[in-house]
């Protein structure tokens, strides 16, 4: 199995930052892309921000500028500094990854439980 665990949610100011780490770990031989989604109540899952193996990031429109994703293949983790934080990212965060867990067969989408991240006054 995989399992992905998320960690650095938490309630914060709005103009305030925070980071976000996911680690993977159990049976992978690789990882395809990363990233980080996100569900505020009442909403439907959206991309946050995604990278590559080799290191191309895509972000949604909402956080670009503000957001950063970064990975480090060794370790298989993938983090996300939010800067400049408003309101309107609170929600539950998700860790995504496409992971490869032997060679030669196909990748699977796996996702963390979430964290949740509150930008409030």
């Amino acid at each position: 199995q995989v399992q992905l665990v998320e960690s650095g949610g938490d309630l914060v100011q709005p103009g305030g930052s925070l980071r976000l780490s996911c680690a993977a770990s159990g049976t992978i031989f690789s990882i395809n892309d990363m990233g980080w989604y996100r569900q505020a109540p009442g909403e439907q899952r959206e991309l946050v921000a995604i990278i590559s193996s080799s290191g191309i990031t895509n972000y949604a429109d909402s956080v670009k500028g503000r957001f950063t994703v970064s990975r480090d293949n060794a370790k298989n983790t993938v983090d996300l500094q939010m800067n400049s934080l408003k309101t309107e990212d609170t929600a539950e965060y998700y860790c995504y990854a496409k992971v490869r867990r032997m060679i030669g067969t196909r990748a699977y989408d796996y996702w963390g439980q979430g964290t949740q991240v509150t930008v409030s006054s």
